[in-house]
């Protein structure tokens, strides 16, 4: 596509306020910017900080190309919630059994933005508006000035494909208990689940009639952009554009349009480590010898089963970096690490308390697995980076990407995961020990390893110049512009 003709195209991008979803939309206006296009991010006050130092480092190195960022208002305690509350992460350390459901109220109070959007996109005119599948209300906007709008789900064609044929075929209905196996019905690969991992919402809850709305949204909106390339999962692509959603563009791995240094190394937060301490540290490993441990954002295990991890990881013997979110308190004891821990596996481990460089990490040559909760973003960086991985779903659609990583693809291990975490389960320092060890070490591990290792390559062919996932951009830049 000729680079004047594609500068004619100003994208709007407005993401759900988690770092979950905030960070692969990002990567997108750097991946749309960079073939062409203006793109301008709309946000809050508060998650305008968490953006702006990203996209002026960006602004900065590409001086052709600029993202722009519109703030809309979004007073908290307007719509009865907490001060300072526009963020999951927020809610996540908030949350208290006596506040009610937070997310449930930040995701309906979303609306209060609608008048906001209506009067940027009537005076502006954008080419399209990309926004979060939890604005289903954008849809509607965006018509009434004749403006496309695209959603983004954030997860990949086979979670999307499970959920549709989840809802249509009901499987879970016909089984006798919520953890009784079944195949899910007219979904290609015979992928065997139960009703609790696949948490299909009830219909007549709050939530479950919400994402009838999302839904709805979707039906009537120009289409839907997934973050994904199509050698990756080519007959759930296939499915979704046939059966699910007609029009769907795949444009990623969107973590590889960070090249540089910087990039990676300033992607999401602010790190809690150096980052070159930790590729010090690396760089002292031999090639393939440590496992990568974190469980995203909004992960939170109780003290017990990090202890379970603690002793399952040194006893593995295998060398480790664990990305953990809990932090001592002032003059309080560390209850989730066993006494002397970190002294005694200083040369076996590395723990970093925070936010974590994860895309340097798992592109570092030392680290030869991972140990993901099956979030899309992080199972896409870890596919990107050519690893095997040690699946660990704990809630949402992961475990749909658990089966796509450990049935389909056959590059993960599940560790022992079958229950939402909030159900309690204990997954013991036995079957974590067994997991890392079996992900690392053995003739199957060697060839989970190549597997891996292809699908990486695949991956970075994919968002290069004539790749499945540069055309697919390439080719809905094009109709955009048709439509100018």
């Amino acid at each position: 596509m000729n680079r004047e003709v594609s500068e004619r195209l100003h994208v709007y991008f407005f993401p759900f306020m988690a770092h979950g979803h905030m960070i692969p939309i990002l990567d997108m206006a750097k991946l749309f910017s960079s073939r062409g296009a203006k793109s301008t991010i709309i946000t809050t006050p508060n998650n305008s900080k968490i953006l702006e130092k990203p996209i002026e480092a960006f602004n900065n190195h590409n001086p052709d190309v600029e993202i722009g960022i519109k703030i809309f208002d979004f007073p908290c305690v307007e719509l009865g919630l907490p001060e300072g509350c526009e963020n999951v992460d927020f809610i996540n350390t908030y949350q208290k059994p006596d506040s009610g459901d937070l997310f449930l109220k930040l995701l309906f109070s979303t609306k209060y933005m609608k008048q906001q959007l209506e009067s940027f996109i009537e005076t502006t005119k954008p080419s399209c508006l990309v926004a979060d599948m939890f604005f289903p209300w954008a849809t509607e906007s965006t018509k009434k000035f004749g403006v496309p709008r695209l959603v983004f789900h954030g997860t990949s064609f086979f979670s999307l494909c499970c959920s549709y044929n989840m809802r249509t075929h009901k499987p879970h209905k016909k089984v006798a208990t919520t953890s009784t196996p079944f195949v899910i019905t007219g979904l290609p690969g015979d992928i065997v689940i139960t009703a609790e991992q696949a948490n299909v919402a009830d219909e007549e809850t709050p939530m479950g009639k919400f994402m009838k709305e999302v839904r709805e949204s979707e039906s009537t909106s120009f289409g839907v952009l997934v973050n994904s390339f199509y050698e990756l999962e080519s007959t759930y692509a296939d499915f979704y554009r046939s059966v699910v959603a007609k029009r769907a563009w795949h444009i990623g791995p969107l973590s590889l349009c960070n090249r540089e240094f910087a990039e990676k190394a300033g992607r999401g937060k602010t790190g809690s480590i150096d980052e070159q301490d930790c590729l010090k540290w690396l760089d002292s490993k031999t090639p393939g010898s440590v496992v990568y441990l974190s469980f995203g954002s909004g992960a939170s295990f109780t003290n017990k089963q990090l202890l379970e991890i603690a002793f399952g990881l040194e006893g593995s013997g295998q060398n480790f970096i664990w990305v953990v979110g809990k932090t001592e308190k002032q003059g309080e004891k560390e209850e989730w690490l066993p006494e002397g821990y970190e002294e005694r596996t200083k040369d076996q481990g590395l723990i970093i308390r925070g936010w974590a460089p994860q895309v340097l990490i798992l592109d570092h040559k030392a680290v030869g697995g991972f140990v993901t909760h099956c979030g899309w973003n992080s199972a896409l960086e870890g596919i990107a980076a050519g690893l095997p991985m040690v699946t660990w779903p704990m809630g949402a659609e992961q475990f749909y990407n658990d089966k796509l990583l450990t049935k389909v693809l056959k590059t993960g291990v599940n560790v022992g995961a079958t229950e939402l975490v909030k159900k309690g389960k204990l997954v013991s320092r036995e079957e974590v020990e067994k997991t890392v060890k079996e992900v690392i070490v053995g003739e199957e591990a060697e060839e989970r390893r190549k597997r891996a290792k292809k699908l990486g390559e695949m991956a970075k062919a994919a968002v290069e110049e004539g790749g499945s996932s540069y055309n697919d951009l390439k080719r809905f830049m094009e109709e955009l512009n048709g439509r100018i």
